[in-house]
């Protein structure tokens, strides 16, 4: 009878022992799974939602050049950029070569004069060139996929270079931003990257504020057609 119990015992525990087993090595299983198809699944996210972030900087982009062309400047802030592409017009111009004779007292005979006549042609809203039919640009100061509502960074200034001061501008956003809810060591790696293929450093930015430029940092599979 007592041996009887003891090969019960026996039983019992090998059987839960084969079930422990088994759970680690399906969890272990699905530990090796995830190793291999993490880094892939969070490239296809991280893509796709850079993507869309750097959509919303070249808008971004887009305004601040049209802010430049017609005050001289880039904008410091959203309100003011937003309000331009409200309310502001491009001016549509021809330029066109003409003479004329006049006198010259010098020689005192009628010389022959050059000019440039600008005429203005009339005029074009900012919204309806730079975003047609749609009113995106009253929310690209948002920064897609934020958990907490996040805005882009953005700031203007006024550099000198080669003896001349010329408007900057920077518009950024932490990638950790845009990937809060991935998982933490991928987003490490990333954040490592250094590769003509990849956006690096830690954020998506366009334009610097102590270079004139008004490029991204971001690689040219993000570029359509016709983007830069």
């Amino acid at each position: 009878m007592f041996n009887q119990k003891i090969k019960l015992t026996l039983s019992k525990m090998k059987t839960i022992f084969q079930i422990v087993l088994w759970i680690v090595c399906i969890f272990l299983g699905y530990m090796i799974y995830k190793s291999v198809t993490g880094p892939i699944e969070f490239d296809k996210i991280k893509k796709e939602r850079f993507a869309e972030v750097i959509d919303r900087l070249k808008d971004i982009r887009n305004a601040q050049e049209a802010f430049k062309t017609v005050n001289g400047r880039y904008a410091n802030d959203f309100n003011a950029l937003v309000s331009f592409v409200d309310t502001a017009n491009y001016t549509i111009t021809q330029q066109r070569d003409s003479s004329y004779m006049e006198y010259d007292r010098v020689y005192q005979i009628d010389m022959l004069k050059e000019v440039t006549i600008i005429d203005t042609l009339g005029f074009v809203a900012v919204k309806d060139s730079l975003f047609k039919n749609s009113d995106r640009y009253k929310q690209m100061m948002n920064v897609p996929y934020a958990a907490n509502n996040e805005k882009f960074t953005m700031k203007a200034d006024i550099v000198e270079k080669g003896g001349y001061k010329a408007p900057v501008f920077e518009v950024k956003v932490p990638k950790s931003v845009v990937l809060q809810d991935q998982p933490k060591d991928l987003l490490a790696r990333e954040n490592a990257q250094v590769s003509v293929e990849e956006v690096n450093g830690t954020e998506i930015k366009v334009g610097s504020l102590t270079e004139v430029s008004t490029s991204g940092n971001w690689p040219p599979i993000y570029d359509k057609k016709g983007d830069q």
